[in-house]
């Protein structure tokens, strides 16, 4: 067997396959894209055009991210947003956003994708429900972002259509009507989504939230889902003001609403699930539901924690997202896998969170979110040959011998010293590969100052 590329020597090869097997000394070997072959020290390791050295590192499949907003890196840490809970936060940051076009959103999408890259993040999905009059087209320009620096990618055709004057947050300036959102969806779909085993970019259907979208446009864009076969993503049960703000619209808790409107089924993924009760939890498993945990940006806007030791002993496939940078401020897989450990020893007991456990969610996990189980997520032949590596050494690794995954996630922080995505390198010996790193941040600067008024 011959390879294209061939990851070897690791400390451990941690696959998150079926099995779960862990291969001390271990290699991965890729082909045109895909996984041919995986060992331990004991296998014998292909030959191959291209060797990564491997040496005193865990190798890990790609982290996958599940729910984002990239162009709110573009208003990252803004000071006068610390201190509000959501929907407050998301009145005061609206008229900024509105100022988003498709340099704005073509450039905020390289530098977060690219930010992803560094912390071993090999796929991303994001949430785009800003679409301002006259922008432009902004998916086509985050798309192209993806596909110049070489992520997988699964951007989301989000939607807003219920402004200020009609009861719901955004202002006029960033809603479409429910006709025209469904048009440029089905547009999108057609336009860009590819089914192939392997792709690189696949596009869902995701109106913002229940509580920025009207009712009918729910239902539509489940039918219209369902026509098209793709997936569905919104924001869900986040905090107990959009538990009361569905309570006193709809006359029902936001596990009603999803049920109601056609959402509540194995294609849909929804967005942080903080505050469903016993009885939602049991019946968002069984209706095959995948939830995305953000646990930094839960804790930023004072959300809560949550139920996710819960979600995944219903059958809730549960990933994690990064969300947005005006929220979370950091897009760094690792330390949403940390922080998911943490909060789940928090909530749980200590035995509930633990390092696999993590690390399932990062990768697996997510790839239940996005419908990709046994292509993305795992090392395990007829895989992406989407890769981690990341080193185990230093002083903040010492004496950490004991059990390479339990350091990776508890010692650190780290980065990923290589990233690969699709048997290429994105990132190699903890750089960028791309040329075009500080242009591209130079013009991410000129626009959020633009966007946040400072001169």
């Amino acid at each position: 067997m011959n390879a294209d590329l061939v990851i070897n020597n690791a400390l451990l090869v941690a696959t998150v396959d079926a099995n779960r097997r862990e291969l001390p000394g271990g290699w991965v070997a890729i082909r045109d894209g895909i996984i041919v072959g995986v060992g331990s020290s004991s296998d014998l390791c292909p030959q191959a055009d291209r060797v990564i050295d491997a040496t005193d590192c865990l190798v890990t499949p790609g982290l996958v991210n599940t729910h984002h907003h990239l162009y709110q890196n573009l208003t990252r840490a803004y000071p006068p947003m610390t201190k509000a809970p959501l929907f407050g936060w998301l009145k005061e940051l609206y008229p900024l956003w509105a100022g988003i076009d498709e340099e704005a959103v073509f450039t905020s999408a390289w530098v977060g994708l690219a930010e992803l890259a560094l912390g071993g993040c090999t796929t991303s999905t994001d949430h785009l429900y800003l679409h301002p009059r006259g922008a432009g087209d902004l998916l086509a320009a985050e798309i192209a972002a993806a596909v110049d620096l070489g992520m997988r990618f699964h951007p989301t055709r989000g939607s807003m259509s219920l402004s200020e004057k009609d009861g719901g947050l955004p202002p006029d300036i960033v809603v479409q009507d429910d006709d025209e959102i469904l048009a440029q969806s089905e547009a999108a779909v057609l336009r860009f989504h590819d089914r192939s085993h392997g792709a690189m970019v696949r596009v869902a259907l995701a109106p913002c939230s229940p509580f920025s979208v009207t009712e009918q446009l729910m239902v539509r864009s489940a039918e219209l889902a369902e026509r098209l076969d793709v997936r569905l993503h919104t924001h869900f049960a986040e905090n107990s003001e959009d538990d009361a703000f569905s309570l006193a619209t709809f006359g029902c808790r936001p596990m009603e609403y999803l049920e109601r409107t056609g959402w509540c089924g194995p294609r849909t993924w929804v967005a942080h699930c903080v505050m469903p009760n016993h009885d939602e939890i049991h019946r968002l498993g069984a209706a095959g539901v995948s939830a995305a945990h953000c646990p930094s940006s839960n804790m930023i806007l004072s959300s809560g924690i949550a139920p996710i030791v819960d979600l995944r002993a219903a059958g809730v496939h549960v990933g994690l997202g990064v969300d947005g940078s005006s929220s979370a401020d950091a897009a760094s897989m690792w330390l949403e896998a940390r922080t998911a450990m943490l909060l789940a020893k928090l909530r749980d007991g200590a035995h509930a969170g633990h390092a696999r456990m993590a690390l399932e969610i990062a990768t697996e996990g997510g790839a239940g979110c996005l419908g990709r189980i046994g292509e993305i997520g795992t090392l395990a032949v007829g895989a992406v040959g989407d890769v981690a590596v990341w080193p185990l050494t230093g002083p903040a690794f010492a004496g950490a011998i004991a059990d390479p995954v339990e350091a990776w996630l508890r010692c650190g922080p780290v980065s990923a010293r290589d990233t690969i995505v699709h048997g290429r390198s994105i990132v190699s010996n903890g750089s960028l590969v791309s040329p075009d790193v500080d242009g591209h941040l130079r013009t991410h600067r000129r626009i959020a100052a633009r966007i946040q008024n400072v001169g």
